[in-house]
């Protein structure tokens, strides 16, 4: 009787030692294992109790029991004291500069690229006036991308230099990257029945660098095909979108003879503008600024998709997204869009939940 309650005392003061000695935690954990864990040297002790007789059981159990008690005690107390400890450390490190100005969330200090809020802008515009969204893939076929247009084999467009084909197929078929968006026309007019009032942006890839082209760009298309289309309705129609776009209450425009093969007649369009200084002003001056190409769609173009030019006409015109985004924000290389540079992006750029509306303003 007496051995085991010499061991026990022996045993409790070694214990009691270890938990003092503990720097941290983690070494205070060790000792509760090493104590009480499955293996411990005070659960050994509840082990031999079932070798004992029942007298003995009867005067060492609860000496034991007692012993992984205070154990527990203790060590439940010690690890109070580090976790204060560990916290007293940790703020007397962690100071804060009350003095310092508040860093902005993430949300603010993100930013929506021009061509991204041009979009945005263009869309709000013509849905404003009953046009829908319609996109188209990147890759196309020779008859979506060319032949459906009305261009002839030996046009220029159709050329290495200025398109990106893919490899020949087996049957001597090429792919190529879009030139324009002007092949989502195509597939609409196949896919659904006039009336048709779309716009279609998007990108577009053409074999070109400089400080004004990019091979890869963007592009935005309009497409209206009725019954009773005609010059008047495109006339009024880009009127309204310039208007709106360039917010500003009135503008000049100019339409010139032009060529494209897939409308007749063809027009490039000039709006009016004045420089001052390096800063242009849309709506104002006598000077003139070309900003698209339009037309009334080429009845080859209708025939194509299977509509007959004699029940049905429209009208259509394209600009650069890119282009129209440099007029409006005053951004002057277009290779800069596309640098994957942020602090460009942080002076062009647009709060990420600032959405351009007609009411409130495109470009707030």
């Amino acid at each position: 009787m007496a051995s085991i309650a010499g061991d026990i005392e022996r045993l409790e003061t070694e214990i009691t030692n270890a938990i003092s000695s503990a720097s941290d935690e983690t070494a205070l954990e060790d000792v509760r294992v090493a104590a009480i864990g499955k293996k411990g040297s005070v659960s050994a002790l509840l082990k031999s109790l079932g070798g004992m007789s029942p007298e003995e059981r009867q005067v060492n159990g609860p000496l034991i029991n007692g012993l992984k008690a205070r154990v527990g005690d203790d060590i439940n107390a010690r690890r109070d004291i580090l976790k204060a400890q560990a916290l007293n450390a940790r703020l007397a490190s962690e100071t804060i500069d009350v003095s310092l100005p508040v860093r902005e969330p993430a949300i603010a200090q993100g930013r929506v690229h021009p061509v991204a809020q041009v979009v945005d802008e263009l869309i709000t515009i013509f849905a404003d006036m009953g046009f829908s969204i319609a996109e188209g893939p990147h890759i196309e076929n020779d008859n979506y991308n060319f032949s459906a247009l009305n261009i002839p084999k030996d046009h220029p467009a159709r050329q290495e230099m200025d398109t990106f084909y893919f490899d020949p197929r087996e049957d001597g078929s090429r792919r190529l990257l879009r030139t324009h968006t002007s092949p989502v026309q195509i597939r609409t007019m196949l896919e659904s029945k006039p009336p048709i009032r779309i716009i279609a942006p998007g990108r577009v890839f053409r074999c070109d660098y400089d400080q004004t082209h990019t091979p890869m760009f963007h592009q935005v298309e309009g497409l209206v095909i009725d019954k009773q289309a005609n010059l008047g309705n495109l006339k009024w129609v880009l009127e309204e979108f310039l208007k709106a776009f360039f917010e500003v209450p009135n503008v000049k425009m100019r339409f010139r003879a032009s060529h494209f093969p897939f409308t007749e007649p063809s027009m490039e369009v000039d709006v009016g503008c004045q420089r001052v200084g390096n800063e242009l002003r849309i709506g104002e001056g006598d000077g003139w600024l070309e900003i698209l190409g339009c037309g009334m769609v080429h009845p080859n173009v209708l025939r194509n998709v299977g509509l007959d030019p004699a029940e049905y006409q429209g009208f259509a015109w394209g600009m650069g997204i890119d282009r129209i985004a440099m007029l409006k924000y005053g951004i002057p290389d277009l290779r800069t869009f596309f640098a994957s540079d942020l602090r460009w992006l942080k002076h062009y750029g647009f709060a990420a939940l600032d959405m351009p509306s007609l009411a409130g303003g495109l470009s707030r």
